[in-house]
């Protein structure tokens, strides 16, 4: 590849600040190699963003980092928006069994990793949930036998092909790939998969099961025309734990416990910034429409 090119694609694998839709909708359209991870990393970007906007971590504590920059001014945090201070790289963390470069993680000066999230997505061959509830597994347990503190989040989302009315696949799809039955119903290996997450998710304390997640979400996205991602509003139910409406909330709980709350002297380092409302970045033209909250200083 000529320098000019490999240069651009430097360029193309920056953190950009996106909203979750724009981020499913790539992945729900992505054509090309799932090993190049372009299907899946908008989607990492989404969470490197919120994890400033609504979280209130430093940009600077993220990788990959995303685009802003923290400026303080008479006691008031302001964010700019800076497409040129975002970085691509991911984090490499010492696990207990081995490295393992993880998706979104924020460090703290002093302390280290103390949030991480692991984005993954299915395209299609169901067949091979079985092999990642197996990694999903190994990952968590090898993370936390190093950092049991660690605030882990594993969002997993997978492309929800339809059948028709009669059960028929859209051309092309494999019956292997469908994930929405004709009775507009998730088919039931994803049912069991589920069912395999939801056992894996809600670890509160740093002396709980290893094997287990501080936060697990689930998202069927859909590929349909304009529809294309969207998230399926019926599954998971409203009262799982697996909903990606309840992902972030549950991470900012477990981190504020064990970091903020526990360790009041070291407050200073670990409490989350609210964000000045007159900031330039929550003005800024090239920002995308939230679905989230903004941490605003009252």
């Amino acid at each position: 590849m000529p320098s000019a090119d490999r240069r651009s694609a430097r360029r193309v694998q920056r953190c950009e600040w996106t909203n979750r839709r724009d981020a499913l909708q790539r992945f729900a359209r992505f054509s090309g190699r799932t090993q190049s991870q372009r299907h899946i990393k908008p989607l990492h970007w989404y969470v490197a963003s919120r994890l400033v906007i609504e979280g209130g971590f430093r940009p600077d504590e993220i990788q990959p980092r995303p685009p802003f920059i923290l400026k303080k001014k008479g006691g008031r945090y302001r964010l700019l928006f800076d497409p040129k201070a975002a970085t691509g790289k991911e984090a490499t963390l010492l696990g207990g069994l081995k490295t393992k470069d993880v998706d979104v993680v924020v460090s703290k000066e002093g302390i280290g990793p103390v949030l991480a999230v692991s984005c993954r997505g299915m395209t299609g061959a169901l067949r091979n949930l079985v092999n990642r509830m197996e990694e999903t597994i190994g990952e968590c347990t090898n993370l936390h036998m190093t950092y049991p503190a660690l605030v882990l989040g594993h969002l997993f989302v997978i492309r929800a092909y339809e059948a028709s009315r009669s059960g028929v696949p859209p051309p092309g799809i494999a019956m292997n790939d469908i994930v929405i039955s004709g009775l507009d119903e998730p088919v039931e290996p994803i049912q069991r998969f589920h069912s395999a997450l939801c056992e894996l998710s809600g670890r509160r304390g740093i002396r709980d099961e290893l094997s287990r997640y501080e936060s697990v979400a689930l998202a069927l996205v859909s590929v349909h025309g304009s529809d294309a991602g969207k998230v399926h509003a019926k599954f998971p139910p409203s009262a799982s734990r697996l909903r990606i409406e309840k992902f972030f909330q549950r991470l900012y709980l477990r981190y504020d416990e064990r970091f903020v709350v526990s360790a009041p002297r070291l407050n200073w380092i670990t409490r989350r910034l609210q964000w000045s409302p007159d900031s330039p970045a929550l003005a800024d033209a090239a920002a995308p429409a939230l679905d989230y909250d903004v941490r605003l200083d009252a």
